[in-house]
């Protein structure tokens, strides 16, 4: 299968480890991989300050480099439901996947050469657990499921950790954290004590910008703990 990888922004400036994990995991599941050269933003911003009438050089450029894959791949999950929800092109609003969606349900990977033997503490972010449905939600009557912890079972040495409020918001939220500053840092300072009540090594997610946010506040607070793409995990080895 040809796989397009869908780089997000902020991973591209700030996190350029996480495009190179993606890389490397697909290619080592088998797929032919290429990461078009000319991408740029997605639209998700703009259109989640309301400004979604905007987004048409986005998502013309999204066509222009995406079109033609059997699947588009990116380690964002914000991103990914954005282009599900509002891209014009219904070819690829069916084409595109969050990474460890894509692992579960269209390579239904069963076994990983992987090995990270820490602690870790698994952040469910919105945009995923709730829109792309990664992962149950306390909210509702059902019984419980996770790709995401179904993949991290995978990774040898790997011991995950819920905080005690499982689906609970870090505060990021996108623009949410520059409009609400006081308040996002308050929840995201909720989720880190839980988190290392727990004693974990690192936080970690499906999504870079929730974690950008909960590292900056690790960070300024002076704690040891690390954050990680949960795809630096499945891509970790000996």
């Amino acid at each position: 299968m040809r796989v397009a990888l869908f780089v997000p922004c902020y991973i591209d400036q700030f996190y350029p480890q996480v495009a190179i994990a993606s890389l490397e995991l697909l290619e080592k599941l088998g797929c032919e991989v290429e990461v078009p050269g000319n991408q740029t933003c997605c639209g998700q911003p703009m259109a989640n300050s309301g400004f979604a009438h905007v987004t048409g050089g986005c998502d013309a450029n999204f066509s222009a480099n995406f079109s033609g894959y059997d699947y588009i791949v990116g380690p964002s999950g914000s991103c990914v439901l954005h282009l599900k929800e509002h891209h014009p092109d219904a070819k690829i609003r069916s084409s595109v996947y969050e990474i460890c969606e894509f692992l579960v349900d269209v390579l239904q990977v069963k076994t990983l050469p992987s090995y990270f033997p820490h602690r870790v503490g698994l952040h469910q972010s919105c945009h995923g657990q709730r829109g792309l449905r990664i992962s149950s939600m306390t909210e509702r009557n059902e019984a419980p499921f996770s790709k995401l912890t179904y993949l991290l079972d995978l990774v040898k040495g790997c011991e995950w950790k819920y905080p005690e409020r499982q689906d609970e918001c870090c505060g990021f939220g996108g623009t949410f954290c520059v409009t609400e500053e006081a308040v996002s840092v308050k929840m995201g300072q909720d989720r880190i004590q839980e988190h290392q009540a727990n004693q974990v090594d690192f936080i970690i997610g499906a999504d870079t910008s929730c974690l950008m946010h909960m590292e900056g506040i690790l960070k300024r607070s002076g704690s040891k703990v690390g954050v990680k793409h949960i795809v630096e995990i499945l891509n970790a080895h000996a």
